[in-house]
């Protein structure tokens, strides 16, 4: 597949490179690349690839976009909020670069699906943004040999990694199980600085392309972590576990599973009474209101509070119970409401009764006030 004379101008400053060469730059444009997820990794990943010359770029999302979105998924545009980010992102992959061939999957990458979409790409890049889809690629990519170029981002950190080379480990062998639900906040919960995922997402797009033209030293078996705030890269290294129950020398996992369930997405929570922002504002309009726990990590507090609530952030809430009064009505409240039922189930188990969950959190909250 041989580059074309607008080709050989497009890609100049990559051609002089004698590590990559036109040689490197036609293997580029022979690849196919699928990225998991359009939003703040993808977009830096979707954009670079298409601009160095990546002949064929899969987009797997089944969302659309959001004004919320725009502070950091930067494939994005204010004119196309409401629109699908599939069609979104591909619209600007071909102002980026028309040469580029773009597959769009609307949809969730489910255990129904992923093989047959997998399957028709050579690199997989994990862009998403839950457990139970980073498990799911990872799996899938191992059946298929294919590599996984993973990337994950919370407020100001990052990671960055090389999984599923024949001679080097998968993410489960970092992370055999996935954490408790509702101890890990998502980025809609706990907030991402804006260019925190063009700094990671850019760095997966650079593993991809070393993937794709066999330059350099990927980052197999090393974590790449990053902070922002203290602007510090760190490595940590590990090795292929030969116990991994999905790229070990007897793997248990042969066929994809149930990741909502492995991840305990979707575990149902008795959370005794669900109250509304407007229900609990006239409450606190009488005189027999409820006592209010803010469950939130310190540094959200700088979005605001409700009056007169009492902050013990999640992971204190069982050395700190002698706080909470047994024999008055509480309810507590997170950013949206998922740790806050979390919260709420450990308290029942320990006895207390008078509870209720702010339903849609102090996100709920602002929005009437």
């Amino acid at each position: 597949m041989s580059l074309t004379t607008e080709e050989l101008e497009r890609y100049k400053r990559h051609t002089i490179l004698p590590e990559l060469g036109i040689k490197g730059q036609e293997q580029l444009k022979q690849a196919s690349v699928l990225i998991v997820g359009t939003g703040g990794l993808g977009s830096p990943i979707a954009m670079y690839l298409a601009a160095s010359g990546v002949g064929h770029i899969g987009l797997v999302d089944f969302d659309v976009v959001d004004a919320s979105n725009l502070q950091r998924q930067i494939i994005h545009k204010t004119s196309q909020v409401g629109i699908e980010k599939t069609r979104s992102a591909k619209n600007s992959i071909q102002e980026i670069n028309p040469h580029v061939k773009v597959s769009l999957f609307n949809e969730a990458l489910t255990s129904a699906n992923a093989h047959a979409i997998i399957k028709q790409f050579d690199i997989v890049c994990d862009g998403t943004d839950n457990f139970a889809t980073r498990y799911l690629v990872n799996d899938a990519c191992v059946l298929n040999n294919k590599i996984n170029v993973f990337g994950s981002i919370r407020q100001f950190e990052g990671q960055v990694s090389v999984f599923g080379a024949s001679d080097g480990p998968c993410y489960r062998c970092l992370f055999p199980e996935p954490p408790e639900p509702g101890t890990v906040p998502s980025c809609a919960e706990a907030g991402v600085l804006g260019v925190l995922p063009g700094v990671i997402g850019t760095l997966q797009a650079s593993e991809v392309i070393k993937q794709i033209t066999g330059i350099g030293k990927p980052l197999i078996g090393r974590l790449l972590n990053y902070d922002a705030l203290e602007m510090q890269f760190n490595e940590i290294k590990f090795a292929k576990d030969p116990e991994c129950p999905c790229c070990g020398k007897q793997p248990s996992i042969t066929e994809l599973i149930d990741y909502e369930a492995f991840c305990n997405s979707n575990t149902t929570i008795d959370l005794g009474n669900e109250i509304s922002a407007k229900e609990l504002k006239e409450l606190l309009q009488q005189s027999s209101a409820p006592v209010i726990i803010d469950v939130r990590e310190t540094e959200e507090l700088l979005q605001g509070q409700i009056n007169g609530s009492i902050h013990i952030p999640m992971n204190e809430i069982p050395a700190r119970m002698n706080e909470l009064p047994r024999d008055k009505a509480m309810v507590v409240y997170c950013h949206l409401g998922m740790r806050s039922a979390y919260v709420i189930q450990f308290l029942k188990d320990e006895g207390y009764t008078l509870l209720s969950n702010l339903s849609g959190g102090f996100d709920a909250w602002e929005a009437i006030n």
